[in-house]
């Protein structure tokens, strides 16, 4: 029995390569992996003796030949494809091992030229896995160190790998090169700008116990590209699986958090802000968000982007949330906050740089929508201002950080707030006059019950969309609105305008909308 052994991530191979020689194989190798192999006191047969043809151009020819390619392909069971093998001196191979040069690694440093991208296309992997899975019956295909326990556990068994092991591995090694190649593709066709194909390349992470309701299925898929302020990544350090909707409203709430520099919280109910806040700690900011809509955040999600503290986590543990983020907990929080055995805490990467050119996906029945992802939002600035009264630096700051959390509010999207706090969040209604009902009738209700008027707070108000017409800004200044944030762009602005100078309402508009279907 003979076995090419030809890899790139060299972990556990000599160990392997050892057990197979101990179980009576030969083994054929290339380059690196034979030298490492050599070294290691494995005894091993370099393929250019196999061929009689020396690796030629750097490397990149070394096993495309008959002798290798004949030996995996050729059928056991057909006379004629063996006498061939036997006419030509050719000897059967009935492994391979072999992982691919690091394409999507090499791709993804920064800095890295095309040139060092083409170079780690791996062509003899490939098309070793490829006609190794092809001829399954007969021939074991192994493209992860994973793998090298089972494998060696039955040839010890049995002598070799059962039918229905080699099927496996076949299938495995098809997705590995299926995957290998769709990287290439969207690599190069990047690098030409061809957008009629668009590849996906995703790990499964998570089987689900359901969907968003329990009769539905799903499971829980990680990109191959990294990246930062992700559940894919995160790190799980307490608490039940995730379900899918917990899934859905982390991210919603991680998509928050990151708009922020400054110490923030935010509360996350069915993908909105039920409460969110600057502080200066993460104490203060949390007690501001919980002040926010003490109601809504019951069963919640709540990310900080700062680390959690004792005092912050002991505001925490009285209260009934689902899942809780941060890039990281001190270890008097963690101890305190992991008393709740079904709390679900999350260690979240909020270091990482965010890929501004990233990609999102929405499934349609029988398509798929991609755009770039919205993680770019304009300052608000003086110069925005379109009304006859003019911001001061305190509705400026204001003004600022409820734009950031409307643009995180389903459409149409109300967000009424101020001193780095929310007090009313109007989402996903038929109209933006109904959002805004909504989100000031329940900042009135936060202040009625700490003894204030929303008449005399002086709040600003933000919207992710222009106002068709001048009903927000007239409902506005009846429950005291002071300033007022939004894209503009309607063909009825002047209206708008009109009614914001007629109430003493500065009103700012942005240029750039935020709508969040």
């Amino acid at each position: 029995m003979r076995a090419l052994i030809s890899v790139s991530d060299k972990s556990g191979v000599v160990e392997f390569a050892r057990n197979l020689v101990a179980f009576g194989w030969e083994i054929i190798s290339t380059s690196g992996t034979m030298h490492l192999l050599k070294d290691s006191g494995v005894p091993v047969t370099a393929v250019s003796d196999v061929t009689g043809f020396p690796e030629i151009c750097d490397g990149r020819v070394k096993t495309l030949h008959p002798r290798i390619h004949g030996a995996l392909l050729a059928r056991r069971d057909i006379p004629g494809h063996m006498k061939a093998l036997e006419d030509n001196g050719i000897g059967t191979i009935d492994m391979v091992c072999v992982n691919l040069y690091p394409f999507r690694e090499t791709i993804a440093r920064d800095g890295v030229t095309m040139e060092d991208a083409v170079e780690n296309i791996d062509i003899g992997g490939p098309s070793m896995l490829r006609s190794a899975a092809k001829n399954w019956e007969s021939v074991t295909v192994v493209c992860q160190p994973a793998d090298y326990g089972k494998v060696l556990e039955e040839i010890r068994e049995y002598g070799n790998t059962t039918r229905e092991t080699r099927l496996r591995l076949s299938a495995k090694a098809y997705t590995h090169t299926a995957g290998y190649d769709m990287a290439i593709a969207t690599y190069m066709r990047a690098q030409s700008g061809l957008p009629e194909k668009f590849f996906l390349d995703f790990d499964l992470r998570q089987e689900l116990r359901y969907g968003e309701n329990p009769h539905q299925k799903a499971r829980f898929y990680s990109s191959a590209q990294k990246e930062p302020y992700s559940l894919a990544t995160a790190e799980q350090l307490n608490g039940k699986e995730l379900s899918y909707n917990n899934i859905q409203d982390a991210n919603a709430a991680l998509n928050i958090v990151r708009e922020f520099s400054e110490p923030f919280c935010c509360g996350v109910k069915h993908m909105n802000p039920c409460g969110a806040a600057v502080g200066s700690s993460p104490e203060e900011a949390w007690r501001k968000a919980y002040d926010a809509d003490k109601t809504s955040i019951f069963g919640g999600i709540v990310a900080f982007n700062r680390e959690v503290d004792l005092a912050t986590a002991e505001l925490l543990k009285p209260l009934f949330l689902e899942v809780l983020m941060a890039p990281s907990f001190s270890t008097q929080a963690l101890d305190l906050l992991c008393t709740k055995k079904n709390l679900r805490i999350l260690k979240v990467d909020m270091e990482t740089p965010v890929n501004g050119s990233a990609r999102q996906l929405l499934s349609v029945n029988g398509g798929l929508l991609v755009q770039d992802r919205d993680s770019e939002t304009v300052e608000v600035s003086p110069e925005q201002c379109v009304t006859k009264a003019k911001p001061s630096a305190g509705q400026l700051s204001d003004l600022e950080f409820v734009w950031k959390i409307v643009k995180n509010v389903k459409s149409n999207a109300i967000v009424v707030g101020k001193d780095g706090m929310t007090y009313g969040v109007g989402a996903g209604q038929m109209n933006r006059v109904g959002s805004a009902g909504i989100a000031l009738k329940q900042a009135e209700a936060t202040l009625a019950g700490e003894g204030r008027d929303i008449r005399t707070e002086g709040l600003v108000l933000a919207s992710d969309g222009f106002f068709p017409f001048d009903d927000c800004v007239t409902l506005a200044a009846e429950y005291g609105i002071k300033a007022i944030v939004q894209p503009g762009g309607s063909i009825r602005d002047a209206d708008s305008i009109a009614k914001a100078d007629e109430c003493g309402i500065t009103m700012l508009f942005t240029g750039e909308r935020h709508f969040k279907h």
